[in-house]
């Protein structure tokens, strides 16, 4: 508690809030709840932090804090920021040590039902909020636990399962209905949705791995990254030399994972500066601790083997600023090519949705996403979309916004039906 006391002090509780403001992605209000724990007063700091979120225990711990709050926070300017992730973890941690419940926003009953397809970040997100106004929620979840990539895609060295499974079960106790092993496109479908509740909110995710589209992609040891996390069918590893390409926190999900798994070497990828890279800079220091390589301004230029992977061409980049682009972008490098050898190549370089998304009968955008409006409405107006499906930035904290965000457009949808 000392060392809390000290994260705590250390906060300025500046008036203008740029940790808040313009730096987290729920507009979480940081010095209001740091000034609680302050006053020694958790039950407060945490009901501080309900009003716009649900999921602290698991923010506090996951998100990428240096691109977000605390690299907004006026004390870096000149030294360390203060270290709002570690004071989020904290108070949502206690408050599940102490049972605080989530509050309910209001004891207003809205006679209405609304279905959420996906039980991740977005869907209980939305869940959540809608259950504190009134609202009566089902959940159909394709397995049979909930948390989505909270628990299939951030391994347990970053992200404790048991705490996730301690957060879900407070939204649950809000009164959650949970049907498990229902997928869309499978034994569930949209339109039978659409006539049993007033609403539907599509929150299912896109995990299908992204291809670079070069020769030898389809050779076996080529993997998706976002599967191998989700349904851990890895092969053998041990002795094996192991590529993995991209820059964001799948590829470093991957690469830690894949080196505790007794790859001999496990070599990142990534055809940008590192300065550029996506991934929270703390993850890809520990990688580096952990005796991961990274390869930086290199690009693929073909997978090599005859059957399966054997070998890997890369091809050196520059760095050229580009009319129309806020950032410098790589340009291969003529006659810079090499091979290495390699047995396992992970792809990690985004994700795309699942191919029954085209059979929703709703308009989709050229990359396969759902478009929706600015009430997160799709193009049937009583079907509602967030977070990665309707092409949402790809963090638990945005896709959380998302939800919370569509539990407001719903129940105002609701109100006026």
């Amino acid at each position: 508690m000392e060392e809390i006391n000290e994260k705590a002090n250390y906060c300025l509780n500046c008036p203008v809030k740029p940790c808040s403001n313009k730096g987290c992605p729920l507009n979480n209000n940081i010095p209001a709840f740091i000034k609680a724990i302050k006053e020694k007063d958790l039950k407060k700091a945490y009901e501080i932090l309900s009003e716009t979120t649900v999921l602290e225990s698991v923010c506090g711990r996951i998100c990428p804090h240096m691109k977000q709050c605390e690299g907004s926070c006026v004390r870096g300017i000149k030294g360390l920021p203060v270290s709002i992730g570690d004071l989020e973890a904290y108070v949502g941690d206690k408050a599940i040590e102490n049972d605080y419940k989530i509050p309910m926003s209001n004891n207003t009953k809205i006679d209405k039902k609304v279905a959420i397809v996906g039980g991740g970040p977005a869907g209980l997100t939305a869940a959540a909020f809608l259950l504190r106004n009134g609202v009566s929620v089902t959940i159909y979840e394709k397995y049979n636990y909930l948390g989505g990539l909270l628990v299939h895609g951030i391994p347990e060295f970053r992200l404790p399962k048991d705490i996730v499974k301690k957060t879900i079960q407070k939204i649950i106790d809000l009164g959650l209905e949970v049907k498990y092993n229902f997928e869309l496109g499978k034994n569930l479908k949209l339109q039978e949705l659409e006539k049993d509740y007033d609403a539907v909110f599509l929150a299912y995710g896109a995990n299908i791995t992204t291809k670079m589209g070069v020769d030898g992609e389809n050779l076996f040891g080529v993997f998706g990254g976002n599967q191998l996390l989700e349904y851990k069918n890895h092969p053998d590893y041990k002795g094996k030399k192991v590529a993995v390409i991209g820059g964001g926190n799948v590829a470093m999900d991957c690469a830690r994972t894949i080196k505790r798994l007794n790859a001999e070497s496990v070599k990142v990828i990534y055809r940008r500066a590192e300065e550029q890279m996506p991934a929270e800079a703390k993850e890809v220091q520990e990688a580096k601790d952990e005796g991961i390589e990274f390869l930086f301004q290199n690009n693929i230029v073909k997978i090599i083997g005859k059957d399966k992977v054997e070998k890997l061409e890369l091809i050196k980049t520059e760095l050229v600023q580009k009319e129309g682009e806020t950032r410098k972008v790589p340009v291969n490098i003529e006659n810079s090519n090499y091979i290495i050898d390699i047995d396992y190549v992970i792809m990690a370089l985004g994700s795309m949705p699942e191919s029954f998304t085209n059979d929703l009968g709703l308009k989709l955008d050229k990359h396969g996403y759902i478009i929706i409006d600015e009430n997160n409405q799709t193009s049937n107006k009583k079907i509602f979309a967030g977070g990665d499906i309707a092409g949402g930035k790809g963090t638990v904290a945005w896709a959380a916004r998302s939800g919370r965000d569509s539990a407001k457009k719903i129940i105002e949808y609701l109100k006026k039906d």
